[in-house]
């Protein structure tokens, strides 16, 4: 008899049996708009033309980079979907957009459906709290390609918002409030530089300033802010949002000025999670690279007027969201810190 498939490596059945187990994950992120189910050759989605009369589709795609390895190192993988879920949606959010739907790409050294499973399990939280559909997807089993214990995960969400609404920064001006919302954690960037520092320490170590093991505090999912700020979006026009994700503060609030613009932002405003400061003792790393790679706290930054700051932060209280003001747009450019 000549060689099978699964002599190679790769186990349809096992395929078959990962998919049957996660449909019941991903029938629960449907929502309005989703079209049959899954198991087709692509996902189908109808859009609301009522609510979007002039749609701009919206779409991002990211992964979850070296966090994995701390999936791996502890054998818990039903957090690190959110986080693939969440620096996606996340991203489509600062433009205004709704997210709709979200679909994943899983790439494994060998297929063990429970796995499969709880990894899709996470990516179907993230989508229930983002609001968006799960409607499509696909799991490679690549023996010889990945360690049989390793995997990767990225996915790309589809988002919709009306052309007159898309928020892009051009509206920003001088004088504007920067609320800062506070973040989860270190959510799924600058984890290369995290791993440098904790090298040969055991993730059950529980320090002083973590109160909770090593390896729980870095496996924290990352925080989806759709809901509190589709409500804000909903109710107030928001000249520009920013995503605090690889580069920091430092990097990511300029994407959004207009030239000739700057802003001022107090560090004394918020308390640095102390997980960032056990990173920057350990590691003995100068300030202005902690700024310009990891979020410091602060996740999600919105840039309002100074007459909407206080509805803003009203309906943003009424989602259990405690917004910071942490700076002010001035002239000039880049990320002035005082």
């Amino acid at each position: 008899m000549g060689y099978t498939y699964k002599d190679a490596g790769v186990d349809i059945q096992a395929g078959n049996e990962a998919v049957k187990r996660m449909k019941p994950a991903v029938a629960s992120t449907w929502r309005p708009g989703v079209i049959g189910g899954i198991g087709g050759f692509g996902g189908l989605f109808s859009l609301d033309l009522q609510k979007y009369p002039d749609p701009v589709l919206v779409s991002g795609t990211d992964g979850v980079g070296t966090k994995l390895r701390y999936a791996f190192a502890l054998d818990k993988h039903d957090t690190i979907g959110q986080d693939a879920v969440a620096m996606c949606v996340n991203d489509i959010l600062t433009h205004g957009a709704e997210p709709l739907y979200f679909l994943d790409y899983l790439a494994v050294g060998k297929l063990i459906p429970e796995k499969v499973a709880s990894i899709v399990e996470g990516v179907a939280e993230g989508c229930r709290q983002a609001g968006c559909a799960l409607i499509g997807g696909e799991t490679a089993e690549m023996p010889g390609f990945y360690q049989e214990n390793e995997y990767d995960i990225a996915g790309f969400a589809v988002g919709v918002v009306n052309r007159d609404k898309i928020v892009d920064g051009s509206k920003i001006r001088e004088g504007d409030i920067l609320l800062g919302l506070k973040s989860s954690g270190l959510h799924s960037n600058g984890y290369s530089l995290v791993r440098k520092v904790f090298a040969g320490y055991d993730l059950a170590t529980v320090f002083p300033e973590l109160e909770k093991p090593l390896g729980e505090v870095l496996l924290t999912p990352t925080k989806i802010y759709v809901r509190p700020v589709l409500e804000v979006l909903a109710n107030v026009s928001i000249p520009g949002m920013v995503h605090i994700t690889g580069g920091g503060l430092t990097e990511n609030i300029p994407r959004v000025l207009p030239e000739g613009l700057g802003v001022e932002i107090n560090l004394n405003n918020w308390e640095i999670p102390p997980i960032f400061k056990l990173v920057q003792r350990l590691g003995g790393i100068e300030m202005a690279e902690m700024l310009g790679t990891f979020n410091l706290g602060i996740g999600f930054v919105l840039i309002v007027h100074p007459s909407d700051e206080q509805q803003v932060v009203q309906i943003l209280q009424t989602h259990n969201e405690t917004p910071l003001r942490i700076g002010r747009v001035i002239p000039g450019k880049g990320v002035n810190y005082g």
